[in-house]
């Protein structure tokens, strides 16, 4: 009897879980659509984007 209670709460455990890992996967996603459709609103600007992706770094003087 003991096993069996064991299993049931391991059970109940592993849905938590799965339900958990599914509420943060909606996030993602969710998150991810956000950001792409902000993203194709931003492109019909006239003044385009404010910055890059690309880091740029200051070049320094080599020595020979």
């Amino acid at each position: 009897m003991f096993e069996y209670e064991l299993q049931q709460i391991r059970t109940a455990e592993m849905i938590r879980e799965a339900d958990n890992y599914r509420l943060v996967r909606e996030a993602v996603r969710s998150r991810r659509a956000a950001r792409r459709e902000a993203a194709r609103s931003g492109r019909d600007d006239t003044e385009g984007r404010v910055h890059s992706r690309h880091h740029r770094r200051s070049r320094s003087a080599r020595v020979a």
